[in-house]
C-alpha cells in the first residue's frame, strides 16, 4: 500500500480524476470499478470536464459498482443508478450496454450477487477500482464483521451508515433503505489495481485506524493490506490525526510511482 496526501478536497478530486484518465488513455478499454458519495461527485465532475475540453473517450470502457440500495428502482432519482446517469454516464456518452450496477429489485438477492462476480469476471476482471472510505472503515457497503473474504451479497446497513447516507433521504435516516447489495471484500481485492480517496475530518480518526492500526473484520477497509497494488489518496483534513507523516513524506521523495504522481498535479 502507498500513501499520497494532497492539500485539499479539490487537488484530491483533481487528482484521483487523472489517475482514471491515465488508465483510460492507457488502456481504452479499460474495465472500471466505480463509487458513489460526495466525495466522488467532484470526481465525476472532472472526469466530465476532461471528457468535454480534452476529449478524453470513456465509450470503450466497461464500469461495475460497488452497490445499490435493496428496493429502489433504477428509475428512482435516490438510487445509485440515478446518481452515475447524472454525474457521469450521461455527460460523458457512456452506453447503458457498458455499465453496471446491482439491481437492488432482483427476485432473488443471492442469485444478483452471485451473477454480479460472475459478470465481473466474464468482463476480464476490473482493472482499476475506486473506493471511497465509509466513517466507519467499510469500503462499498461492507459493514463492520463483513468476511474479508466476502462475495458480492445482500447485507444490512448500519445505522451510522444510514445516517452517513440520509442527504438524499431528505435528511432522515430511517428513509435511507436498511438493505443493499454490494461487491465483497473478496471480490474488490480481486481487481488488478485499487485507489481509495478519502477526504474531510470526519474520517480521520477512520484513516489513521485504516494506515496504522490491525487488519479486522471490523473495518472492511483494513484488508486493502492484502492488496499489493493499493493506492490512498488523502486531503490533508483526513489526514489530520496520522502518527506516519515522516515516512508518507520520505516515500514521496524517492518512490518513483509517487514522484510520478506528484508530475500530474503541475
Amino acid at each position: 500500500m502507498k500513501v499520497f496526501l494532497c492539500q485539499d478536497r479539490k487537488e484530491l478530486a483533481r487528482l484521483t480524476a487523472a489517475l482514471l484518465a491515465e488508465q483510460i488513455r492507457r488502456k481504452p478499454d479499460s474495465v472500471l470499478g466505480l463509487a458513489t458519495g460526495r466525495t466522488m461527485e467532484a470526481v465525476y465532475a472532472r472526469l466530465v470536464e476532461l471528457h468535454q475540453k480534452d476529449g478524453l473517450d470513456l465509450s470503450g470502457c466497461t464500469t461495475f459498482n460497488l452497490d445499490e440500495y435493496v428496493g429502489l428502482p433504477a428509475s428512482d432519482a435516490r438510487s445509485y443508478h440515478a446518481y452515475m446517469q447524472t454525474h457521469l454516464f450521461h455527460p460523458v456518452g457512456l452506453s447503458s450496454e457498458r455499465t453496471h450496477l446491482p439491481n437492488g429489485m432482483a427476485e432473488s438477492l443471492h442469485n444478483e450477487g452471485v451473477g454480479y462476480d460472475a459478470a465481473i469476471q466474464a468482463a476480464g476482471g476490473i482493472d482499476l477500482q475506486l473506493l471511497g472510505l465509509g466513517e466507519n472503515g467499510h469500503i462499498g457497503f461492507n459493514e463492520p464483521l463483513s468476511s474479508l473474504a466476502s462475495r458480492s451479497r445482500a447485507v444490512t446497513l448500519a445505522p451510522e451508515t444510514r445516517q452517513q447516507n440520509a442527504g438524499l433521504f431528505d435528511g432522515n435516516p430511517d428513509s435511507v433503505p436498511p438493505r443493499a447489495l454490494t461487491m465483497g471484500v473478496g471480490t474488490i481485492l480481486e481487481s488488478k489495481s485499487i485507489l481509495l480517496t478519502v477526504s474531510g475530518s470526519a474520517k480521520a480518526d477512520m484513516l489513521r485506524q485504516v494506515l496504522e492500526g490491525p487488519m479486522t473484520a471490523q473495518i472492511s477497509a483494513s484488508a486493502l493490506h492484502f492488496h499489493n497494488n493499493c493506492l490512498v489518496l488523502a486531503d490533508e483534513e483526513a489526514a489530520s490525526r496520522l502518527t506516519i507523516r515522516p515516512s508518507l513524506n520520505h516515500a514521496c521523495l524517492h518512490d518513483p510511482q509517487l514522484r510520478h504522481i506528484q508530475t500530474l498535479l503541475a
